[in-house]
């Protein structure tokens, strides 16, 4: 089951929207007030998060991008926009493969396209492994306290994380740690050409005090340009860290409206 939260009148253009690990569908609330009147929003649960129990298969990336797009084209909607962020962007981009002609356009924020070699996804998988135990044996709110510790939440203060861990460990610890293996980094196919692929604007969002994210932005653009391919546009946003719709909702809701939001009156014109 696939559990979703729709806003927005169901004629306008959809947005498929996909949250990070340990998330849910109600982390994009706080850009709905405005996001919903350009766009009808579909925010979706994943496996092992929120209310979906799904468990996964392994590697579960493109049994993940199924799901949601069976979901989503039952509902009506056989082309939408599409923002993934974290491991939702991992997600978003094997929907992009396996599903290219579906999208109107695709947004990553903060994702990682895949590992390259061998020794980075053994690497990996040795410390995925050693999280997914930690999730399956210690108290949950203990390990919440260990994960944001990690160095890609360094612009979280201690009272947002403090608010990440109330919120966070109503999740279910051992449905999570399936999903966590199961979309491990290291069972990750290299993304980087998928772009190749599609037709429709590509954009990666990413804060200037996310040091990896960026660089991982900047190397990923670099390598599709010496390729001659422009097909990833990037889009730095400056002051703000890995989660960018969470903590400067105002930022990205202005941030997306530009990039994806046409005004039908003003296209028509030219």
């Amino acid at each position: 089951m696939v559990i979703i939260r729709r806003f927005g009148q169901p004629q306008l253009p959809a947005l498929l929207m996909l949250h990070g690990f340990l998330g849910s569908k109600d982390d994009w609330s706080i850009l709905m007030p405005r996001l919903s009147q350009y766009f009808h929003c579909i925010c979706i649960d994943l496996p092992g998060h929120g209310a979906n129990e799904d468990t996964l298969d392994s590697p579960g990336l493109h049994q993940t991008a199924e799901l949601i797009v069976s979901k989503v084209h039952s509902m009506g909607y056989m082309q939408f926009h599409l923002l993934g962020y974290s491991l939702g962007g991992r997600i978003a981009l094997h929907i992009a493969d396996s599903y290219a002609n579906s999208l109107l356009s695709l947004t990553l924020e903060s994702a990682h396209p895949g590992l390259q070699d061998a020794q980075q996804q053994a690497a990996r998988a040795k410390s995925d492994n050693i999280w997914a135990k930690k999730l399956q044996h210690l108290p949950i709110a203990n390990f919440l306290a260990l994960w944001y510790q990690q160095a890609v939440f360094n612009d979280l203060n201690k009272t947002q994380k403090q608010q990440l861990i109330a919120i966070r460990r109503l999740n279910h610890p051992h449905r999570l740690a399936n999903c966590y293996a199961a979309t491990s980094l290291s069972l990750q196919q290299d993304c980087r050409t998928v772009l190749e692929q599609l037709d429709c604007p590509c954009h990666f969002i990413y804060g200037v005090n996310d040091n990896k994210f960026a660089q991982v932005a900047i190397e990923w653009q670099t390598t599709l340009a010496d390729s001659g391919l422009a097909t990833l546009q990037l889009h730095p946003l400056h002051a703000a860290g890995h989660n960018i719709h969470s903590l400067h909702p105002q930022l990205f809701t202005d941030t997306l409206l530009k990039l994806l939001w046409v005004d039908p009156l003003t296209s028509s014109e030219e």
